[in-house]
């Protein structure tokens, strides 16, 4: 009878899961369509993440492939739309919802032109070069053939960021003029007049074993010449282009809101960046509440330490006495490595699962240094051999604090960014295309929060240090209020220095180059706090209805085991895994 009962039910049920393996099927295909076509479009990123083929090629920034571009995509969220999303497994409407939110909101964005801001001093092809070649695998002949061949077409690549810079200009679409101040500096920097001394050559010093010294010599004799004869007269084109044109002529408004649609575009960045449905104006309202919290939590540890003195004096002590300084570049890369090392006993007290990627610590590089924030971190590739980095600026050490580095160091490297991207990338029997997701309300408020485990972790025992972190803390609440204000509310450049310089110890260099930073890349920085406060909302949220329950090894994996996600569907998510726990 039993027997007969399970062949009705299969029968019954056959056309439901024949219909979920269709659906399934139709999906897993367009994921392969929509990943190779980013490959295919966005070669640098292609090699970023280890995908083959496409090493000795650079993206088309021309505005027909671009149009091209966008109307794929397009065909694509039209292709994923048509799928029947509720005949999915649980997973699979996910990754569903995962990739028709990405798609969504970047076909929502084709209204506004950001095909034409395609440099400012944080990045742009005269650092997209150097860069890309910089983390190009280095195994085998045919790694050093595609670095030739990304040599041989990086000329005319700066020639059709020349074409597009110059319909951009006609059309009065441009970067802030502040923000291109210090770009004709950055391209001398990558031509010297010293050709073995540009980073377009620094990828040609170390060969495999494989390649004898007669090739070497002739591969580099070859990269010198395109170098000398090609690159550099390209640069050149474009430092003329710059210097004469474009810089002179460019918006001299910092606000986003002066550009046509301008206000809507700010509005847009706001939303996607966050995740979340947060207003401008709701959101500059936040940072001011949470620029007062922390600043009483500043004033409490001043009292502590035993300062005599007011605020702004205590932040001037910090900002200027030479205890809190390194004195070489050396000395400051071994302590950003020490407390790495430091970190990672801790981190099994936190976390029940934990990467496998390596990490390093290395310095920004030297042309790019002086207008770059205080540090980055660039993932890894298992399938290039290619270790995480966290990139530490070593320029002007006078203005990169001791008490920084801890909060610093914990956001960058373990347990923040290194951390979360390199859990995604390693997610098990999962697209590359989910791995790879990236959603920055998720994966910069990780850091923040990751920051703010240091004290679970043994860290920030001195009060200067403690001190540090707080600032890091403010730093991302002040950029809510300077962001929006900047952009949306009339505020002038000076006056977000300011507000900045008023409520944290930073110096006045890196307060400078973030101001800067929000000008160039509107609404990112929002993302930090609004993500932060969301990982903090979900654990008290566990923690009091788990009570004696809740284990944060298990809750830090939970968040995780997914990758990045909006922050509506992480809530969501975290909300079900509380009540899975009960």
């Amino acid at each position: 009878m039993k027997k007969i009962i399970s062949i009705v039910l299969a029968l019954l049920l056959s056309p439901i899961v024949l219909a979920a393996e269709l659906e399934q099927s139709v999906l897993n295909s367009l994921y392969d369509e929509i990943w190779h076509h980013k490959m295919i479009s966005s070669p640098t990123y292609a090699t970023y993440v280890g995908y083959p083929g496409q090493n000795g090629r650079w993206p088309d920034p021309s505005l027909e492939a671009v149009q091209q571009n966008k109307q794929t995509r397009r065909d694509f969220l039209k292709q994923l739309r048509a799928i029947e999303a509720d005949e999915l497994d649980e997973d699979s409407l996910l990754g569903w919802q995962l990739v028709e939110k990405n798609l969504s909101d970047e076909v929502d964005g084709y209204v506004f032109p950001e095909e034409f801001i395609l440099i400012h001093q944080r990045s742009g092809v005269q650092q997209d070069i150097s860069d890309t070649l910089s983390m190009m695998p280095s195994a085998n002949r045919q790694d050093f053939s595609d670095r030739l061949s990304r040599l041989r077409g990086a000329a005319d690549y700066i020639d059709q960021n020349i074409t597009v810079l110059r319909e951009g200009l006609k059309r009065n679409i441009t970067p802030p003029q502040i923000t291109l101040r210090d770009v004709p500096d950055q391209i001398r920097n990558t031509t010297p007049e010293d050709i073995l001394k540009s980073p377009l050559l620094k990828s040609f010093t170390k060969f495999p074993l494989g390649i004898s010294d007669a090739e070497q010599i002739k591969i580099t004799s070859e990269a010198v010449a395109i170098v000398k004869n090609s690159i550099y007269p390209a640069f050149e084109r474009l430092l003329t282009f710059l210097e004469t044109d474009y810089i002179p002529n460019a918006n001299s408004s910092i606000a986003l809101s002066d550009m046509r649609n301008g206000s809507n575009w700010y509005r847009h960045r706001a939303k996607r960046f966050t995740t979340s449905s947060l207003t401008p104006k709701q959101i500059h309202s936040l940072g001011l509440r949470e620029v007062k919290r922390i600043r009483k939590q500043m004033d409490e540890v001043i009292a502590e330490s035993g300062f005599k003195g007011s605020f702004e004096q205590f932040t001037a002590f910090l900002r200027t006495d030479p205890q809190f300084y390194m004195t070489s570049a050396e000395s400051l890369l071994a302590g950003y490595r020490d407390i790495a090392k430091r970190a990672d006993p801790e981190l099994a007290k936190m976390f029940g699962k934990l990467p496998r990627m390596p990490y390093g610590v290395i310095p920004i590089p030297d042309y790019a240094a002086k207008s770059q924030t205080t540090a980055y971190y660039w993932g890894g590739s298992a399938k290039d051999g290619r270790p995480g980095y966290f990139y530490a600026n070593t320029y002007a050490l006078n203005t990169r604090p001791i008490w920084e580095m801890e909060a610093l160091t914990l956001h960058e490297a373990m347990p923040g960014h290194h951390l979360q991207i390199s859990l995604a990338q390693e997610l098990p029997e999962t697209h590359s295309l989910l791995q790879n997701l990236s959603y920055t309300g998720f994966v910069e408020g990780w850091g923040l929060y990751a920051e703010s485990l240091g004290d679970e972790m043994g860290f920030y025992k001195d009060p200067y240090s403690k001190f540090g972190q707080l600032t890091y803390e403010m730093w991302r609440a002040v950029r809510l209020v300077v962001d929006t204000g900047m952009h949306l509310f009339g505020w002038e450049r000076q006056k977000a220095i300011d507000f900045f310089a008023s409520n944290t110890a930073k110096s006045m260099h890196d307060i400078e180059v973030e101001i800067d930073r929000y000008i160039s890349w509107p609404a990112q920085a929002l993302a930090y706090k609004i993500g932060e406060l969301k990982f903090k909302e979900l654990r008290a949220r566990a923690t009091e209805k788990l009570g004696d329950q809740f284990d944060i090894r298990s809750f830090h994996d939970q968040l995780h085991d997914k990758g990045a996600l909006p922050l509506d569907i992480l809530d969501q998510r975290t909300e079900t895994w509380i009540n899975s726990q009960l």
